[in-house]
Parts: C-alpha cells; structure tokens; sequence
C-alpha cells in the first residue's frame, strides 16, 4: 500500500515527458512525449518508451497536459505496444495531438521510405521500421475522453484528476491528481506539464495550481530570463526591417503548434501598426496550416484582449493580406528561389527536420539574410549550434558556411523563465507544500532552478534522477 512517482523521460533532459504515478497497483502516466535530439539517439530512447520493467499493458490511464511532441508524440506507440486505458485531454489538445501525431506518422513513413532508397543505392541492408503509422494514430485517438477546465474526474480507483490552464499553448493544461492509497494516505500531487507565461497574446494566463502536497516542476528556463513582451515586438520590428533593408530573407525556424500562430499573431499587429513593411509573409508548413484551423475553432481558449480584438470585431488574428500558406513541395522550393525581401516561417523549431533544413541549406550562405530564432534549441541540435555562434554546420551529410546573421528573440519562449515561475509560486500554499520535484531541463537550468527555489523558502526541492522512486506516501 503505497503511493509513488518516477520519471521516465525528461529528467534532467527536456524532451521525453513521460511521469509515472503508482497508486498501489495502479499505474498512471502523466505524458507520453518523443525524445527529441540527433537521429539515433532519439530513436533508441523512443523505443525504449517505459523501459525494461514497464509494459505498456500495464498502464491504466494516460493524463496528457498539452499536444507538444515531446508530450504527445509517443502515445500511438504506447497503444501499439498494449495500452488500452483512457487518454484524458483537454478538447484543444486532443484536436491539436491528433494533428501533431498524424504529422508524426507521415514524417516516418516518409522517412523509412527516403532511407530504405538510399540504402539500396549504396547496396546496404536496411530493416528500420516507423514506430507507428496513421492506424495507430487512428486507434489512439478512439481512446481520448475529452475533459473542461475545472472538472474533476475519477480515473481509477482511488485516483481522480481536475485540469487547470497553464499558459503554455492552446488547450495546455496543469494536472491536479488526488491519489488515494487502500490505506487510506491522501495525497495531492500537481503536474505542471509546461509552465506558460503571463501577457502572451492569443491565450489565457497561467491559473494558480493550489492546494497542493507535492509538485511536479518545469524547469526548461531555470537558469534564463526573458525578454518582456513588448521588448520582443521591438526586436521582431527591428530585426524585420534591418533584413528588408538588404533586401534578404528573414528565416525562422519555428514548431507549427503554438509559436507559428504567435508569431503570425505578432507580424499581424506589426503590419497593421505600420511599423514593418509590406512583404510576403510565407508559413512553409501543412501542419502549421491545419494548426492554425484548430486555432480559429478553439476561441474558449483565448484571452479576452484577443476575443475581443479579432472575435468581437470579425476579424481573424490567422489571416491577413501579407500572408501565405506553403503547402506543397513545389511551393516550398520555390521560397528558396524568390527573391528578398521576405519572411519563411518553417519547422523542424530545432531545425533537425523538415521543410526548415532546406531553407537553411539555401539561406546561410548569404549575409543579408537574417534567421531567427525564437525558442528552446535543445543540446546536440542544429538549432544549438546556429544559436551558439557556430562559422559552419552540417546539414544533411553537406558542409554550410554560416554567414547569414543569427538572431535570437527568446519572449516568444512559450515557458516560463526562471523569475515567472517564481511569481507564478506566489499563489501556492508553500506551508502545505511537502515537496517539489524538478524536471524537464538541462543539468544547469536544473541546479539554477533549485537555487532561486531554495531562495523563496521552499522546503524539500529535489531534482528528478531518471527512473527513480519516490515515495509519496
């Protein structure tokens, strides 16, 4: 008779959220996410999924905070490999995993096709399979129970789960659990998924996740502070019209969930303001295209300077007459043809793969162009490298001189820094709060994170080992 968690991806890493609640016999996962990082190793570790002791059979229900990959992008394979439980989910993130993991499926099976060609030519053996395709896609998604903000809801027995907005993207959501052992021991755990932010356009403010024993806290930016949003809209102003002036492309390598629908957001109000030029805008991304569309159906997710501003008012925050969509291959070639002044909107966000890799190849080479990064670049990624200041990467087994100039705008960071998570902190009862448990980020932000914690009084602050027990109650 116990309660316990353990961590099963994103400790001390960031991608990978996989976080296992035991109650006595049962077994909750809070998260199903895709390690994301160099080809190999992110594979061996996706097919690792729970590790050796853990069938996926076991697991009875899965708790999905928001539709981010590395949250959301092993949950068809954890169907694959026997889960048969519920997957609780607000509405917007099941919309929006379902998006994302159909993405997920295509790029694999795009991909073993490409691989097992090339190895052919080079007359190599090749048995590398997809870890899943568009039925277990399909088949998961048949498992999803959609659930409000504010709704408590039992899961299993003994256990029950209430959703609260975190700020972060569309539909993301904290996760209160109640767990209660056959001994009758209570215990209040709060899943943070990923902290979002105060002021950010589109969506709501993070909500106070109280009355809570133990919490469970994203530490990606534990060691970084933002830029205020305002400051950003500046930079972004700045960084648009220098690039136009040289008549160059401004390249950003963004994820198609969440920062695509910012930054459209943002170069919109730009426009309108007068304060960039008029230049094509193009979004080089089908997902991004499709996630806009979710987008404009989940108003109950906006805050109400947006609802106001664009829904009141008939007008759409996702459209304006500077911006296109790119949906074929043959319009993405294109871009890299066109000539500047203009603005490429692409994903992979940490540029390992996609359309975004193919504009690098065809853009780094020349100085006026500019490309911009605006989010988390995780270690060992092309992103990190142009971030960190790199004269020549790899891009697909080619050599790429780097002379375009590499910006970095970090307030459209959908996480929360190390100073907002501290602020957010305010509203919880730290007299009731027993513990709290570190995850998702790197060694340095981690330790950053458990001293500005430490400095705020609270009690017990331990950073998660992977796979380790720990024993609530």
């Amino acid at each position: 008779m116990s309660i316990n968690i353990r961590s099963l991806g994103a400790a001390e890493e960031v991608t990978g959220s996989k976080h296992l609640l035991e109650v006595d016999s049962t077994r909750i996962l809070i998260d199903c996410g895709a390690f994301q990082g160099k080809r190999a190793k992110a594979d061996a570790k996706n097919r690792a999924l729970l590790g050796d002791d853990i069938e996926a059979s076991s697991i009875d229900a899965l708790v999905l905070t928001h539709a981010h990959y590395d949250h959301c992008g092993l949950v068809p394979y954890l169907v694959k490999r026997g889960f048969t439980g519920n997957i609780y989910a607000t509405s917007a993130t099941r919309d929006l995993a379902n998006l994302i993991m159909t993405d997920s499926a295509h790029i694999q099976a795009r991909d073993a096709d490409y691989l097992s060609r090339q190895a052919e030519k080079r007359h190599e053996q090749f048995d590398w399979k997809p870890l899943y395709d568009n039925f277990d896609v399909i088949r998961a998604m048949d498992q999803f129970v959609t659930v409000s903000y504010h709704r408590p809801i039992s899961i299993a027995d003994g256990v029950q789960v209430e959703f609260f907005d975190a700020g972060h993207i569309l539909g993301s959501a904290f996760a209160r659990i109640t767990a209660k052992d056959k001994a009758g021991n209570v215990a209040i755990l709060g899943f943070s998924g990923d902290l979002g932010r105060k002021g950010k356009p589109i969506i709501k403010d993070p909500e106070c996740l109280n009355e809570i024993d133990f919490l469970i806290l994203d530490s990606t930016y534990g060691d970084r502070l933002h830029e205020s949003t305002a400051d950003s809209l500046l930079h972004l102003e700045d960084v648009v019209n220098r690039t136009a002036k040289k008549r160059g492309k401004i390249i950003i390598p963004a994820f198609a969930v969440e920062r695509t629908q910012e930054l459209i957001f943002s170069l919109h109000l730009l426009h309108d303001q007068g304060r960039i030029p008029d230049i094509p805008i193009w979004v080089d991304s089908p997902m991004a295209f499709n996630a806009t569309s979710i987008f404009v159906i989940h108003p109950e997710c906006y805050d109400k300077e947006t609802y106001d501003l664009f829904t009141a008012h008939a007008k759409n925050p996702f459209g304006f007459a500077a911006l296109n969509f790119s949906q074929s291959v043959e319009d993405s070639k294109a871009l890299n043809q066109a000539k500047g002044p203009l603005i490429i909107i692409s994903a992979d966000g940490m540029c390992e793969f996609g359309r975004i890799q193919h504009h690098l190849m065809h853009g780094l080479g020349d100085s006026a162009n500019t490309v911009l990064i605006v989010g988390y670049m995780a270690e060992g990624t092309l992103g990190r490298r142009l971030r960190d200041g790199a004269k020549e990467v790899r891009i697909q087994r080619d050599w790429y001189q780097v002379r375009a100039n590499i910006e970095e705008i970090d307030a459209f960071s959908a996480h929360a820094d190390w100073k907002e998570t501290i602020e957010w902190l305010e509203c919880i009862d730290k007299k009731r709060l027993q513990r709290t448990f570190l995850v998702h980020g790197e060694q340095e932000a981690l330790m950053a994170m458990q001293g500005h914690l430490i400095d705020t009084e609270l009690k017990d602050i331990e950073i998660v080992k992977m796979g380790v027990f720990y024993k609530i109650a």
